[in-house]
């Protein structure tokens, strides 16, 4: 059950990460500006994380299955509307209905878990689930970039429709929940949003949200956005050439998730590693901002996707923050600060690169220098503000 939910999630990793294969020839079609691209790319997210609060919702109250299956339909529809869109709106709007579709594809994987496997063996399921979700974003490396440039990118967007279908009835016909036990009244909605509040009445929210807004979005900022324009542009990489770099990196962050779940340590040593790997992530992408060779860019890039896998770390961190009657909803906020941190990465850094141009500096400095002063800011903010427990 577990795998036949993963396939929704890497359907919804590959959605999130076609703009770095797609941006040149979608600049071309629709004359997009740097942050014209990065609204495009944003917009996934945006719905994908306003969502959160709804999906966490639907499955504390009606369970796994019937929430993905609810609404992982307009994933599909999204795709369609985007692969026949002749004006940008369209192609935006068919971008939100793929990131409503998509909201539940990660949440109900975390909280199937956090149900059904012990609380010690979160952190390493959690990381595995992560890395075969990550096949997704392998899909959007060589293979989509090769169906790009033969077809278009419109035939990417077919694609991954089809695939979507598949990994709806997959999860139809697999997934089953056991009927829950007890006599207790079902909660109201009401109620169930007045557990959001006291979510966020608590001290250690705060900071495990700013961070968690910021980590994942850098990751996916650069290899599902910037990646495939900054080869092409800096290096003179052709197409498939930079689909091939972002092919490695994909398959190089799938080992990330799982060794960083095995390496999990409870309590404050938890919380120290996650500032030291936030640091160092944040100076590989200063290292790619100033120091443009393209040795560095490439090599950078696939230490990021692997060090990207600490966080599952910051998820393991939510899942002992919280009591364990509220766990859907504690990990659907944290997801929502992540998605919503994806799309507002990708439009501040559209709007980086469109004042770096406007002055005559190179773009791709700019917005890999702004995403590791996000991360840095956010580091400290997680350190200093009160952790769980305070």
């Amino acid at each position: 059950m577990v795998l036949a939910l993963c396939t929704a999630f890497a359907l919804s990793q590959a959605y999130r990460t076609v703009g770095a294969i797609m941006a040149s020839q979608l600049q071309a079609e629709f004359k997009l500006s740097a942050q014209a691209l990065g609204v495009f790319s944003g917009a996934f997210h945006f719905a994908f994380g306003a969502m959160q609060l709804f999906m966490g919702i639907g499955i504390d109250l009606h369970g796994v299955r019937r929430t993905v299956l609810t609404a992982f339909p307009l994933a599909i529809v999204g795709a369609v509307l985007s692969a026949v869109s002749t004006n940008y709106l369209v192609l935006v709007g068919g971008q939100v209905l793929i990131g409503v579709g998509c909201a539940p594809a990660f949440l109900v994987c975390t909280v199937f878990i956090a149900r059904h496997f012990p609380a010690a063996r979160f952190a390493s399921v959690s990381g595995l689930v992560l890395g075969i979700g990550g096949i997704g974003m392998l899909l959007t490396g060589t293979p989509l970039a090769w169906l790009v440039q033969e077809h278009s990118w419109r035939m990417g967007f077919v694609m991954l429709a089809v695939a979507s279908a598949l990994a709806w009835l997959s999860i139809l016909w697999w997934v089953r929940e056991p009927a829950p036990q007890g006599t207790q009244p079902r909660e109201s909605l009401l109620g169930a949003l007045r557990q959001f509040g006291s979510l966020f009445a608590m001290p250690h929210t705060l900071g495990i949200m700013v961070l968690g807004a910021v980590t994942y979005a850098a990751f996916i900022s650069l290899r599902g956005l910037w990646l495939g324009p900054l080869l092409i542009e800096r290096h003179g990489y052709s197409l498939v050439q930079s689909g091939n770099v972002a092919l490695i990196v994909s398959v190089i962050s799938l080992f990330g998730p799982p060794l960083f779940g095995r390496l999990d340590r409870d309590g404050p040593v938890r919380r120290r590693r996650i500032v030291a790997c936030s640091l160092a992530y944040a100076g590989l992408f200063l290292a790619i901002a100033f120091f443009t060779s393209a040795w560095i860019d490439v090599g950078g890039t696939i230490l990021i996707g692997l060090l990207s896998g600490f966080i599952v770390w910051q998820y393991a961190d939510v899942r002992v923050a919280y009591p364990a009657a509220i766990t859907g909803r504690a990990m659907a906020v944290f997801t929502m600060a992540m998605f919503l941190g994806v799309a507002l990465m990708q439009w501040v850094t559209g709007v980086a690169a469109s004042i770096a141009i406007a002055h005559g500096i190179e773009p791709y400095s700019a917005v890999l220098a702004t995403i590791a002063v996000l991360l840095v800011t956010a580091t400290v903010a997680f350190a200093r503000l009160p952790g769980p427990g305070a």
